[in-house]
């Protein structure tokens, strides 16, 4: 059994309640209301945390694709000014740390490089994710590290020498990964959630599922194989425009989602063959006794 890690307050690893967290990343389209209206539905649904992604544009966007123009809501724009577009800045983390404060959920963001960290580290989050895409920036991943807090490593796109590489460089006592397919939405043969086995074997961590899929039953299931956290994209409609919109849970199936993983944690047990007290009247009326066998 691998040692529990405190995110928040809430103890993440085998045997705890599953730590369940609601990817709003850009699905607000940089509307500050859409983000709260986003908060409000992880916290009805139950969730642990909410989830943000941050980028500095002009170090995360290619030179080569900053005057693409392309369509957006908003009209026609270079694809820089639509990064800046879906971009949030500090009064609208302020508002966003407040307001998570004030509905009692955590939150944390995926930096997507060093800027970006020392911005969400000025709001003192529970934790850093490391997306799939950054698990190669040795850099970074430092950056990261030296902040002493959790770290969730997400491995989509990656190979296992791409993973040992990355876990070497984060300390030990404060990681997870989460196993991860980098496919949006991902078809569930390419799910691969015996990977979550695979994970467990290899590394003395907790080991959660960062999923992709349409549908919910997929993510059940990583729980019910050993994934003690869990985190799915949200949005208020999957019809909405946005790359992430359409591997999204909508309020009322993320409310589903977090409803059937606690059931799924009562049901599991502790592997012991026990005889239940509501059985006994059961066993009493239907059990041979041993000279009748």
């Amino acid at each position: 059994m691998t040692h529990a890690i405190n995110v928040g307050g809430r103890p993440v690893g085998t045997g705890q309640s599953t730590y369940v967290t609601a990817e709003i990343g850009i699905n607000h389209n940089g509307d500050l209301d859409s983000a709260k209206r986003l908060i409000d539905a992880a916290v009805l649904a139950g969730c642990s945390a909410v989830k943000f992604q941050k980028r500095t544009p002009e170090l995360c966007v290619p030179p080569d694709q900053r005057d693409i123009v392309r369509e957006t809501p908003w009209g026609l724009m270079t694809y820089m000014d639509y990064r800046y577009r879906v971009e949030f800045g500090t009064d609208e983390y302020r508002q966003i740390d407040a307001y998570c404060r004030e509905r009692g959920i955590a939150w944390f963001a995926s930096c997507w490089d060093q800027p970006s960290v020392d911005f969400i580290e000025a709001f003192a989050p529970v934790c850093y994710k490391v997306a799939s895409a950054s698990l190669t920036d040795d850099a970074l991943l430092r950056h990261i590290d030296a902040n002493g807090r959790p770290v969730m490593l997400s491995t989509g796109m990656s190979t296992m020498e791409e993973i040992r590489h990355a876990v070497s460089l984060l300390d030990p006592e404060r990681l997870l990964i989460a196993h991860s397919t980098s496919s949006y939405p991902c078809k569930p043969e390419e799910l691969n959630l015996r990977m979550i086995y695979t994970l467990q074997r290899e590394f003395a961590c907790p080991i959660g599922y960062s999923g992709h899929e349409v549908g919910l039953q997929t993510t059940l299931a990583a729980v019910a194989l050993g994934a003690c956290f869990v985190e799915r994209h949200i949005t208020l409609d999957r019809a909405l425009w946005g790359s992430d919109q359409a591997a999204s849970v909508e309020p009322h199936g993320f409310t589903r989602l977090v409803r059937d993983i606690r059931v799924i944690e009562a049901a599991m047990g502790d592997g012991v063959k026990r005889v239940y007290q509501s059985e006994e009247p059961i066993r009493a009326r239907l059990r041979l006794t041993g000279k009748q066998r």
